[in-house]
C-alpha cells in the first residue's frame, strides 16, 4: 500500500481554474487614463497576463486561490467603468481555439509552475 502524505493535491482538469478579467474604463480625462493605468498594473503585479488589449488571464491551482485574487482585485477596482470576472475550468480552457491571421494557432500549454507547500 502507497501512503500519500497529506499535504499532496491532486491536478485535476476540472479543479485547475483559470480567471479573465475584461474592461472598458474610461480615458478620457488625466484622472481617468491614470486610473485605467493603475488597474492594468495592478492586474500585471497579480500575475495576470495580456490575452488581448483589456483581457487579462491567469492560471490558479484552485478556486479557493482564484476567489482570493478576485477579492484583491474587487478591492483595487476603479471607480468609473465596467469590469468583468470570467471563471473557466482547465478543462473548458482545452477546448478554446484561438485564430491569428486566419491561422489556427496551437493551443497554449499551461504555465510551467511549481506548487511548494
Amino acid at each position: 500500500m502507497i501512503k500519500v502524505p497529506i499535504n499532496f493535491i491532486v491536478l485535476s482538469a476540472y479543479r485547475i481554474m483559470w480567471s479573465l478579467v475584461m474592461y472598458d474604463l474610461p480615458t478620457g480625462t488625466k484622472r481617468e487614463r491614470h486610473s485605467a493605468i493603475q488597474f492594468r498594473n495592478f492586474l500585471l503585479d497579480q500575475g495576470y497576463e495580456m490575452t488581448q488589449f483589456s483581457a487579462y488571464m491567469r492560471y490558479f491551482f484552485n478556486k479557493e486561490e482564484l476567489n482570493a485574487a478576485l477579492k484583491r482585485i474587487k478591492d483595487h477596482l476603479p471607480e468609473y467603468g465596467q469590469v468583468y470576472f470570467l471563471q473557466i475550468t482547465d478543462k473548458q480552457y482545452q477546448n478554446s481555439i484561438k485564430y491569428h491571421c486566419r491561422k489556427k494557432k496551437r493551443e497554449a500549454k499551461n504555465p510551467q509552475q511549481l506548487y511548494l507547500f
